[in-house]
């Protein structure tokens, strides 16, 4: 079996988007609309846990005043 690709949040989110428009739309047969919802409710749970994967990546390199940690190679 291979790997499954990871997806970028923005391409989720894009996908998740297309998906909610066809759902919408009322023009599916019953399985196809199911299997879109669960492809839609797995991808958001990705997004959901990159975004919070990304919170905890700017949570250590800002502490609580604000200032940017030592992390900052590029800093101003």
């Amino acid at each position: 079996m291979a790997a499954k690709k990871e997806v970028k949040f923005d391409e989720a989110l894009q996908q998740l988007e297309g998906i909610i428009r066809q759902l919408e739309s009322g023009n599916l047969p019953l399985e196809e609309a199911i299997d879109l919802y669960k492809e839609g409710m797995t991808l958001s749970t990705e997004c959901h846990q990159k975004l919070q994967k990304i919170e905890a990546e700017v949570v250590k390199l800002v502490d609580a005043s604000g200032n940017v940690s030592a992390f900052d190679e590029g800093g101003e």
